[in-house]
């Protein structure tokens, strides 16, 4: 009887114990290393027969697992750097052509000189597909970048809350604009002079990423500017 209930009570007592115990999770364990950092300096001949799994060399060291991961850091910080470099120098590159593009510009002495070298610096200089401007008001110069259809819509379905659009146009608006489709993207810039709109220009590029939404407008801007005063100077 005795024995039956010390069985018993040492029975309940390793269920107390089962109950009382922490399961152990990837969270605690890192909290307990972070808390405690000189467990590894207690446990050193450990942290050196550490082996971890590794897909490509089987298993390694810790201490190869800490030099990987660091020749991986370094690898993404050179491409980082790299990237910027690049884009540095793609920026250089932008903002010269367009400070040579505005003193021509500045130089024109008619709308259709000043058509025709804004159609030399997208075509020739950037290398794009085409450029076309719209008028609000007509006039009566004859130029091949001038679109003589209506885009009255297209200017208040695109250009209504902004002063760009970036990205592909529908069919029916890419034949009104250009006289053709295209599977490519475009730039739509609104021309304003004192608050007044005089038009858009568009410019088409044939990569139908080309023209993203996320590009920066700051060159574009002092561009869009320029070339709104100067046509407004020459047109009326």
């Amino acid at each position: 009887m005795n024995q039956d209930k010390n069985k018993s009570m040492q029975t309940s007592d390793q269920n107390l114990m089962s109950d009382d115990e922490i399961k152990l999770t990837d969270e605690l364990i890192v909290s307990y290393l972070q808390e405690h950092p000189e467990f590894f300096n207690r446990q050193g001949e450990f942290v050196t027969s550490l082996r971890l799994p590794d897909h490509q060399r089987g298993t390694i060291s810790l201490v190869e697992r800490q030099l990987s991961q660091q020749r991986l850091k370094i690898h993404n910080l050179e491409e980082e750097i790299t990237q910027l470099m690049v884009i540095a120098n793609q920026n250089e590159q932008l903002f010269t052509l367009y400070s040579d593009l505005y003193l021509r510009l500045l130089d024109c002495t008619t709308a259709a000189e000043l058509l025709d070298c804004l159609h030399q610096a997208t075509t020739q200089l950037l290398s794009l597909d085409a450029l076309k401007l719209w008028l609000v008001k007509p006039t009566e110069i004859n130029h091949s970048s001038l679109v003589n259809n209506d885009c009255a819509e297209i200017i208040e379905s695109r250009l209504s809350k902004d002063e760009y659009y970036f990205g592909r146009l529908q069919q029916s608006e890419q034949e009104l604009i250009f006289s053709e489709s295209s599977a490519g993207s475009v730039v739509l810039v609104r021309l304003t002079h004192n608050q007044e709109d005089i038009g858009f220009l568009a410019i088409s590029s044939q990569d139908a990423e080309h023209f993203d939404p996320r590009m920066d407008t700051l060159l574009l801007s002092q561009f869009k500017k320029l070339v709104a005063k100067l046509l407004h100077q020459h047109l009326y």
